[in-house]
């Protein structure tokens, strides 16, 4: 019986399960959002150096992927969220974004900010924020709000240092 325990780690390029992750993912932006509203990293993207990318994996295979960008005032923007959809319904969205929560707020950093679309492909993924607390709010870190785009916001408490 293969092990299906949800593992969660830094993403392995060289892993072909990611990179089919990283793929669908850019697909399903690129056709569900205007060309110019696409604010998806795409595999180069996702490897600069201030992009935190992070991959669950069950029995091998990633499975899901999240991503954090350190913005210059010190947040950090959530980035690359998605599941393979065969694993939706699973809770494994909500597993990843506990996950980036809880790196952002190990970091100290204040706010994680999102950008995402409008229409019925990103109704659950904004369900997803809104139930964790994001809010809506103003545009952020160089986005130009449009009909089509929102923003959302979700702010961290601070982390007490030890004595």
């Amino acid at each position: 019986m293969p092990d299906e325990t949800l593992r969660f780690g830094a993403a392995d390029l060289a892993d072909a399960s990611v990179l089919a992750l990283i793929d669908l993912h850019m697909d399903g932006m690129r056709r569900s959002s205007p060309p110019e509203s696409v604010h998806a990293l795409d595999r180069s993207g996702l490897t600069a150096a201030d992009v935190d990318l992070r991959v669950a994996h069950q029995a091998g295979h990633a499975v899901a992927m999240g991503a954090l960008r350190a913005l210059p005032d010190g947040t950090v923007e959530l980035k690359s969220m998605r599941v393979r959809p065969d694993r939706l319904g699973q809770g494994l969205g909500r597993a990843m974004l506990e996950h980036l929560i809880h790196r952002a707020l190990a970091r100290g950093h204040p706010r994680i900010s999102l950008e995402t679309g409008s229409g019925e492909a990103f109704e659950p993924a904004l369900a997803l924020y809104r139930a964790r607390g994001f809010r809506d709010g103003p545009a952020f870190g160089g986005y130009e709000a449009t009909p089509f785009n929102q923003f959302l916001h979700l702010d961290l408490p601070p982390q007490e240092t030890p004595a």
